[in-house]
């Protein structure tokens, strides 16, 4: 099992666009917003973990 670390880089209708924060990348990933927590904005940062997004620290 991985985890992956995010942060919201930008929210653009409904999609946002992540990048991981665990490992030195400039790639953003672009998810459904559907797939992610509710009350995300740019700059929350995201833990991927079993196949879920939760934001980090709740």
């Amino acid at each position: 099992m991985e985890t992956w670390y995010y942060v919201v880089e930008s929210i653009d209708g409904d999609y946002a666009n992540l990048r991981r924060t665990d490992i030195e990348s400039s790639d953003l990933k672009l998810v459904a917003r559907a797939l992610l927590p509710e009350g995300i904005a740019e700059g929350t940062q995201l833990k991927y973990e079993l196949m879920q997004y939760s934001i980090v620290g709740e």
